[in-house]
């Protein structure tokens, strides 16, 4: 563990956070001594924490930070300045991190697999995760959502592998020290610290250039800016996947069978790898056919990236066919919660125009003839303002939306754009372009969960949609 190898006792600040329950969750299977404090607010976070067995204080205070704590560590959602408990700790004597700071001690002390991009990160990292597993390689894997198949984010392995999903926001990249990589898209985004589009992509650009000669990098090559810079900014190997792109490793005959009440339909395609000067593989170069149960392109895309990965690290070819089948998602990724009234209710974590697209897309794929309503949670001021051109044209897949007053974020200056000027402009589009859509702007949670009461009809499809807690309004409905 390098230089945490004299760590026992461990208390984190904040603990309550999804990427500090993912570390919480992973260093408590190692064998530390974890605890932590938090708000009193109920966090989809809070089963995992139990069942880790790991205490949590339900409130900040500086005299909850434990005298024989070897490690700190807090998230960055908190600085000494607004948290009590971080300012005694950096002003203390006892070793202090940051989130990033501390999954990077770890990351860096074994063969790390960082999976980075703009969207898709957290399924690509736990399904490669759930495969490497599978297969017998015994990784470290630590995945921002919830994984069912992992009963929590994280898994402790005993081999050198460490795959871990990594955020670009606030530039965490600079502490990572990679020896391979996946990077699935760049796709401006976080403008509240990334001021420009150049800013943004080249906090990726020098995240490849840190990896080794001797490593390789998995590179989605229907993405144009990966396809421009990588080859000239990455001295590791680059392997290449793409459905629209030449590339290494190839994904055609796409094909979506129908969803069921309650149960997505699964997806059918081809791999091919390599090509010849046209474009096109040889009869010895096709991997077969491959089914997965998640729905839209974009996961055929991450699908890829798996099959890629795997097959660099050595993983025959009949066990990632299995595992990559087996794998049944994560959490808030185009989640069935259930059922109300008989209308399927979906959660998803979707919080950016690409994503809202791609997931729609997806869904209209497994409920082609079925009415959707989407209720979308706009998730902080700055992306709903910078983005908002980009958000008016990404709902066109659905019958119904309804947009909720924009979470905050405490980090961001509150306003300058509202929820009220999303469905307007969404509105302007749909008139501009001939689209029927009906729209609704409905401000709190228990406003939308009382009309959703009232209108949800038997064959419907009710998707929440966004990065904050819309999540709870399915919950209470399907109780």
């Amino acid at each position: 563990m390098g230089k945490l190898e004299k760590i026992k006792n461990i208390y984190m600040i904040g603990i309550k956070g999804v990427g500090m329950t993912m570390l919480a969750q992973f260093l408590a299977g190692k064998g530390f001594f974890v605890s932590g404090s938090d708000t009193k607010e109920k966090f989809m976070t809070d089963e995992v924490l139990k069942s880790a067995g790991i205490k949590v204080i339900e409130n900040f205070s500086e005299n909850n930070v434990p005298d024989n704590a070897d490690l700190i560590i807090y998230s960055t959602a908190y600085a000494k300045d607004n948290n009590m408990e971080v300012a005694r700790a950096l002003a203390g004597k006892i070793k202090t991190l940051t989130y990033a700071e501390a999954l990077a001690e770890f990351f860096n002390s074994h063969f790390g697999l960082a999976v980075i991009g703009s969207h898709g990160k957290t399924t690509t990292t736990a399904w490669l995760g759930f495969v490497l597993s599978e297969a017998g390689l015994n990784p470290n894997v630590l995945v921002g959502s919830r994984v069912p198949q992992f009963n929590g984010f994280s898994l402790v392995g005993n081999s050198d592998y460490l795959v871990a999903e990594i955020d670009e926001y606030q530039n965490k990249f600079k502490y990572f020290s990679p020896r391979a990589a996946i990077l699935t898209n760049i796709d401006y985004d976080h403008p509240d610290f990334f001021p420009t589009r150049e800013d943004y992509e080249d906090a990726f650009i020098k995240f490849i250039e840190k990896l080794p000669a001797k490593g390789f990098l998995i590179a989605n090559f229907d993405d144009p800016i990966i396809r421009k810079t990588v080859n000239v900014n990455c001295r590791a190997k680059v392997i290449s996947y793409g459905i629209n792109e030449a590339a290494d490793y190839v994904a055609y005959d796409i094909k979506q069978e129908a969803g069921k009440p309650g149960c997505a339909g699964r997806q059918f395609f081809k791999v091919k790898f390599g090509l010849d000067e046209e474009g096109e593989g040889t009869r010895d170069d096709l991997l077969g056919d491959f089914s997965i149960q998640l729905s839209g392109r974009h996961n055929v895309s991450n699908a890829l990236a798996v099959i890629a990965a795997s097959i660099e690290l050595e993983v025959p070819l009949n066990l990632i066919r299995t595992y990559l089948e087996e794998f049944s998602g994560t959490a808030r990724r185009m989640q069935v919660l259930g059922e109300y009234c008989g209308a399927t209710i979906i959660d998803d974590y979707a919080h950016h125009p690409t994503e809202i697209k791609a997931t729609l897309a997806g869904a209209r794929q497994i409920y082609p003839n079925k009415k959707i309503t989407v209720v979308f949670h706009p998730h902080t001021f700055t992306r709903t303002k910078a983005l908002l051109s980009d958000f008016s044209k990404s709902f066109g897949q659905a019958d119904e939306v309804i947009v909720l007053d924009i979470y905050g974020s405490a980090r961001e200056k509150q306003g300058g754009v509202s929820s009220k000027d999303l469905v307007e402009k969404i509105g302007i589009r749909n008139k501009e372009l001939g689209i029927r859509q009906k729209l609704n702007y409905i401000p709190t949670l228990d406003e939308c969960e009382k009309y959703l009461r009232e209108k949800a009809e038997r064959g419907d499809v009710i998707i929440l949609m966004g990065a904050g807690d819309v999540f709870r309004i399915g919950e209470n409905l399907v109780k």
